[in-house]
């Protein structure tokens, strides 16, 4: 019998500097900014250690044009310090890419500004309690995208895109 989605935790992160993380459990949407330190961000996680109900999916990130050395390097080194603490902690995960969680809600915009901002209006009716931000919305759909394609003994630690 397979267990009951109620009883599971569904974790999205957005690995970015600005990023965030949302954990949703049952009904509650549990969300934060992406922590400055990397014990911080273990603390986050060290709950669903030695949990066999909890899924995980991280944004697979890579440079963009445009960007700075030091931001693409900062960037680059959340992503790995996620990863390195999901691995520690034994937590299942699968890797996202941002055009295809983006693409699961529908069309979007180009613009950057105009697009983020649809995003957040999205994240904010899937979770209507929440004050949510633009460090937060897309850890929130993420983890929404996550919970709807949830299919019990199929998808644990596996890439979703």
């Amino acid at each position: 019998m397979a267990p009951k989605i109620d009883n599971f935790a569904f974790i999205g992160i957005d690995p970015g500097v600005s990023g965030g993380v949302c954990i949703i459990e049952g009904l509650g949407y549990t969300v934060c900014k992406c922590p400055d330190t990397v014990g911080d961000m273990a603390e986050v996680l060290r709950p669903y250690r030695e949990r066999k109900n909890v899924q995980v999916t991280i944004e697979s990130v890579h440079s963009m044009p445009g960007q700075g050395v030091a931001s693409t390097f900062k960037f680059g080194k959340n992503f790995g310090e996620w990863l390195g603490i999901l691995a520690t902690l034994k937590i299942p995960y699968a890797l996202v890419t941002p055009y295809k969680w983006m693409k699961f809600y529908g069309s979007y915009p180009k613009e950057k500004t105009l697009r983020k901002t649809h995003f957040k209006n999205l994240a904010q009716q899937r979770a209507p309690l929440l004050k949510v931000t633009l460090a937060t919305a897309d850890a929130i759909l993420i983890a929404n995208q996550t919970k709807e394609l949830y299919n019990p003994g199929e998808n644990m630690g596996k890439a979703a895109g």
